[in-house]
C-alpha cells in the first residue's frame, strides 16, 4: 500500500484523505495550526461540490450545516434588478447549491476524517518546511510546534498548504512573489432576520466603485432564530497582508452604498451589525505549468489559487482530491498517476483562475454601470437585453463544469419572469 502524506488539513487536504481512503489508501495529513478551529466566513457550494460531498457520503450531513440556495438576483448601485437566475435544483440540475461556513465544512470533514481513518490520521502542530525527491520515494522535513525537528519518508507527498504554500514555492520559486490587484476584500457576517425567505444571494453594486455579494449560510444560528448572513465587499485599497484571518471594519466601505436601496434589506445597517470583519486582498498567482515534480503534486490553492469569487475554489479543490484519487489507485507508477491527474485537471481549472480575474458573470452589473453613465435607467432591456445577459452566464457556468440543463439541446424553459415569495424575477428558468 502507497505510504501518502497530505499537507495542509484544509477543505482540500480532508477530502483528498477522503477520497484516497475511498480508494483502499490510507494517507496522514501534517497540519500547521496545533489545533483546527471551525474560521473563516461564508462559501458558496456549487452543484458539482455538492455531487462531490454526496460521493463522499456526506450529502445529508452537509445538507444539516448548510443553506439551499433557490435565487440568485444582480442589483445595479441603486438596488435596480438586472438579472436573476434561479440556483441547483430549482434551475432544474440533479444536486443543490448551497451556502455554507467554511469552518463548519471544514470540520464535517475533519471529523469524519477521524472516524474513517482514525485518530492518527490528522498529525497537528507539525510543519513543512521542505522536500527532498528520492528515487522510489519522498522525504519531507517536517518542523514541530516545540522546535523539534524530523524527517519522514513517504510514496506520495499531496501538498494541500494553500495560498502560501511552502511546497508550491520549492516547486516554482520564480513564482514565489505574487502581485496585489489593488482590490480588497472585506469578508464578514451578521445575525439578523432572514430576507427574501432565506435562500437568496445578492449582488449589489457597480463593481466600478464597489461590489458586495450577501447570502445566508446558516439558519437558526446557534438556536437564536436568526440566520447567519456572509457578506464580502470589493473595492480599491492600499495593499494589505495576504492572509485570511487579518481584521478589519466597514467604516471605510458604508458610504459606496448610501444611494443603495431594497425594501427588504438596509444592506448599511447589516455591515454595522456584523459580528466579525476580516480583511484580504486580491492576490495575482499566475497559473503554473506544472503542479508536479516527481512524486510530490499540489491540489487546492496551492496549486490554483484563485480569486475568491463565484464559490469555485473550495470546489475545485474538492474535485481535485477525486481526480488524483483514482490516478493514483489505478496507475502503478506515481510519477505517471500525478502527471495523468495534472493533465486531467490543470488547463480546464486555469482557465477557472483566469475568468475569475475578469469577474465572470459579476460583469452584468459593470456593463450596465458602464451603458448607463452611472445613472439609473428605466428599462433594463434597453441597456442589458435578457438574451445578451442570458448568454454570458450560460457561458460561464460552461466554463465551471456546470453546463445549463437544457441549454446544450437549445431546451431551457424560456426567458421570462418568475413568481417567487411575492416577486417577479427576470432571467432563465
Amino acid at each position: 500500500m502507497l505510504d501518502i502524506a497530505i499537507i495542509g488539513a484544509g477543505p482540500a487536504g480532508l477530502a483528498a484523505a477522503l477520497r484516497l481512503h475511498q480508494k483502499g489508501l490510507r494517507p496522514r495529513i501534517y497540519e500547521t495550526v496545533p489545533e483546527l478551529k471551525p474560521l473563516g466566513v461564508g462559501i458558496d457550494v456549487k452543484v458539482y461540490g455538492s455531487k462531490e460531498l454526496d460521493e463522499l457520503g456526506l450529502l445529508e450531513e452537509f445538507r444539516a450545516i448548510s443553506v439551499d440556495a433557490e435565487e440568485s438576483i444582480f442589483y445595479n448601485k441603486y438596488g435596480q434588478e438586472i438579472y436573476a437566475e434561479l440556483c441547483g435544483k430549482h434551475m432544474g440540475y440533479l444536486y443543490e447549491q448551497r451556502f455554507v461556513h467554511r469552518g463548519y465544512l471544514q470540520m464535517l470533514l475533519y471529523r469524519t476524517v477521524l472516524d474513517r481513518l482514525g485518530a492518527d490520521a490528522v498529525v497537528q502542530g507539525v510543519r513543512c518546511t521542505g522536500y527532498i525527491n528520492e528515487d522510489e520515494s519522498v522525504l519531507l522535513d517536517l518542523e514541530h510546534e516545540d522546535g523539534g525537528r524530523e524527517q519522514v519518508r513517504a510514496d506520495v507527498v499531496i501538498a494541500a498548504d494553500g495560498i502560501k504554500s511552502v511546497v508550491r514555492q520549492q516547486m516554482h520559486p520564480e513564482h514565489s512573489e505574487p502581485v496585489y490587484s489593488g482590490i480588497t476584500m472585506w469578508r464578514g457576517t451578521t445575525l439578523m432576520e432572514p430576507f427574501r425567505g432565506g435562500h437568496t444571494i445578492l449582488h449589489i453594486g457597480a463593481p466600478q466603485i464597489s461590489s458586495m455579494i450577501v447570502y445566508p449560510i446558516a439558519d437558526d444560528f446557534e438556536g437564536t432564530g436568526k440566520v447567519l448572513v456572509n457578506w464580502v465587499v470589493e473595492a480599491e485599497r492600499d495593499e494589505t497582508v495576504e492572509d485570511w484571518n487579518q481584521l478589519g471594519g466597514v467604516e471605510e466601505i458604508l458610504s459606496y452604498y448610501d444611494q443603495f436601496e431594497l425594501d427588504f434589506l438596509d444592506v448599511q445597517q447589516m455591515l454595522r451589525d456584523a459580528r466579525e470583519v476580516y480583511l484580504f486582498p486580491l492576490i495575482r498567482h499566475e497559473p503554473l505549468d506544472t503542479w508536479t515534480d516527481g512524486r510530490v503534486v499540489l491540489i487546492g490553492d496551492a496549486a490554483h489559487a484563485m480569486y475568491p469569487r463565484g464559490g469555485n475554489g473550495a470546489c475545485q479543490a474538492i474535485v481535485d482530491g477525486g481526480v488524483l484519487a483514482e490516478k493514483l489507485a489505478t496507475i502503478d507508477d506515481v510519477p505517471e498517476a500525478l502527471k495523468a491527474f495534472e493533465e486531467q485537471r490543470l488547463q480546464a481549472v486555469n482557465g477557472i483562475v483566469m475568468a475569475h480575474r475578469g469577474e465572470g458573470y459579476e460583469v452584468v452589473r459593470r456593463m450596465v454601470e458602464d451603458r448607463t453613465g452611472g445613472q439609473r435607467f428605466d428599462d433594463i432591456e434597453n441597456v442589458l437585453p435578457l438574451t445578451e445577459a442570458d448568454e454570458i452566464f450560460s457561458k460561464y457556468h460552461k466554463l465551471v463544469g456546470q453546463e445549463r440543463p437544457g441549454w446544450e439541446q437549445g431546451q431551457a424553459t424560456g426567458f421570462r419572469t418568475w413568481q417567487l415569495d411575492g416577486g417577479s424575477y427576470r432571467g432563465l428558468v
